[in-house]
């Protein structure tokens, strides 16, 4: 019986300090979003920088001639431009839906009167009052202190991430003296560069299919007239990041508003199957022949991971879900004692422990 009981108690005791971990890092997740998340979308957009200077090293006399730091350089500045112009557009396109919101609220009413004369009962009474009683001007209040955050975040982001680009230079040199060993360097090299390839290849993958989403999406919005249609088309291209959910909610938003503007219900069945008819398409073929199961997780993790995720940071940690739970895959991978959470987190309980050449040389990082 004592023996018994001495088998199972190393197995009690690491699921007690496993679930004591789990929830102390929730807590400080919570208590530190406002910056942990900048960090976490700064290496993000630096995975995707790293992703896009190997696109440009294919090119022989990039290869060559250019050095790493001017093609970090370049990106970068490629990056920050593209956003700064997104960002124009998009504080252009706020204003225009903030200077005809009486007009919606207009057009909603008409809208819901038109609801109760199709399906002969009263139906809408409720949201008529609710939106009668609406306080718009702190609808508007809620936008100004949304962008001013987003804009407060996004100079915390860019200061991480001109950080890690500098760090990247020396990375090398601190690998070298923290791991003397040149095979288990090369292990930690080949870790890294896993997780920098899985996680790079989505994200840059994930963009690209994202974009086509996003602009195929502003030309029907811009062929059916909708106000804004780069406000919409951009809120399409973000909210696809979001596994599974994000495509429905993308889609239904502008369909949704199609109500506000025209005050009748046509308009939001043309804007649900013309942008469904795009996410449908996009999502079940485009994306699955890009990505492939390169990722290997669960569909059950991904919704789990979905939730969780979504109930410490709200949106962008929905956002943010796929790529955290690949790096708990790959680092749990690399742990004897955490393997077991990588094979449940694992799409069909094989890892990818071998690595390839090309992860196990000296310098795949920079």
């Amino acid at each position: 019986m004592s023996a018994l009981n001495s088998t199972k108690t190393p197995d009690l005791a690491k699921i007690t300090y496993l679930l004591l971990s789990t929830v102390a890092v929730v807590m400080i997740l919570y208590y530190t979003e406002e910056y942990v998340i900048p960090f976490i979308v700064a290496m993000l957009i630096w995975f995707i920088i790293h992703e896009a200077r190997e696109y440009l090293v294919r090119i022989p006399y990039i290869r060559n001639k250019v050095p790493v730091w001017l093609q970090s350089t370049f990106s970068f500045l490629v990056m920050n431009v593209i956003l700064f112009v997104v960002g124009k557009l998009l504080y252009t396109s706020m204003s225009n839906l903030s200077e005809n919101l009486e007009e919606y609220q207009t057009n909603l009413v008409q809208a819901m009167q038109e609801l109760n004369g199709l399906v002969g009962v009263d139906v809408a009474s409720h949201m008529t009052n609710y939106v009668k009683n609406s306080d718009f001007t702190q609808f508007i209040g809620m936008m100004i202190d949304t962008a001013t955050t987003l804009f407060g975040d996004a100079f915390l982001i860019l200061i991480y991430l001109i950080f890690l680009l500098v760090e990247e230079t020396v990375f090398d040199k601190k690998m070298e003296a923290f791991y003397p060993s040149d095979s288990i360097r090369k292990k930690k090299f080949a870790l890294l560069n896993k997780m920098d390839r899985n996680i790079g290849r989505y994200l840059l993958l994930k963009t690209f299919v994202s974009f086509i989403t996003g602009l195929l999406s502003y030309a029907v919005l811009f062929f059916l007239n909708i106000d804004s249609p780069f406000f919409w088309a951009m809120m399409i291209f973000v909210l696809n990041y979001i596994p599974t959910v994000g495509s429905l909610i993308a889609t239904l938003f502008p369909a949704f508003f199609a109500i506000l503007q025209f005050g009748e219900l046509a308009p939001f069945g043309y804007v649900l199957v013309s942008v469904g008819v795009i996410q449908v398409i996009v999502g079940n073929i485009i994306e699955p022949k890009m990505m492939g199961n390169s990722l290997n997780m669960s569909s059950l993790v991904v919704i789990l991971s979905l939730t969780i995720w979504g109930a410490i940071w709200g949106v962008m940690g929905m956002i943010l879900s796929v790529p955290i739970t690949v790096m708990m895959i790959i680092v749990c991978e690399e742990i004897p004692s955490l393997k077991f959470v990588a094979v449940a987190l694992s799409e069909n309980g094989e890892l990818s422990t071998d690595y390839t050449q090309a992860e196990l040389e000296d310098h795949p990082i920079v």
